[in-house]
């Protein structure tokens, strides 16, 4: 589960050309847009993200691990794509089996984990 405390508060208001620097790592992936479902997925372990500050300067960040899935995740979202794209047509019918079984679950029952990879 994501541990917002883990991570260090990074100021970017616009991210532009990431750039994938190594490696790849599989990790359970979930999303707000998906309540309750959590998907294994392949990603990039390590990526450069440039951007500007709310200052107006150009950065760029190095992430590695959680941080760079979570830049990964929310650069796929800028570009319209949800988990449920990045899964072959028989695993997309089989997350959308099991979100629909979970949907009048309670809120805080626990997530459901789809192992793709």
């Amino acid at each position: 589960m994501f541990d917002q405390h883990a991570c260090a508060p990074i100021e970017v208001t616009f991210v532009e050309h990431p750039a994938i620097t190594s490696g790849e790592w599989v990790y359970d992936e979930g999303c707000l847009s998906i309540p309750g479902l959590y998907v294994e997925m392949l990603r990039p372990k390590k990526v450069l993200v440039r951007g500007i500050n709310l200052d107006g300067n150009q950065v760029e960040i190095e992430a590695d691990e959680l941080l760079a899935r979570l830049f990964q995740h929310e650069i796929d979202h800028l570009n319209g794509v949800l988990m449920f794209d990045r899964m072959t047509a028989d695993q997309r019918r089989e997350a959308v089996r099991i979100y629909r079984a979970r949907e009048n679950e309670p809120k805080d029952a626990e997530p459901a984990h789809l192992k793709l990879v």
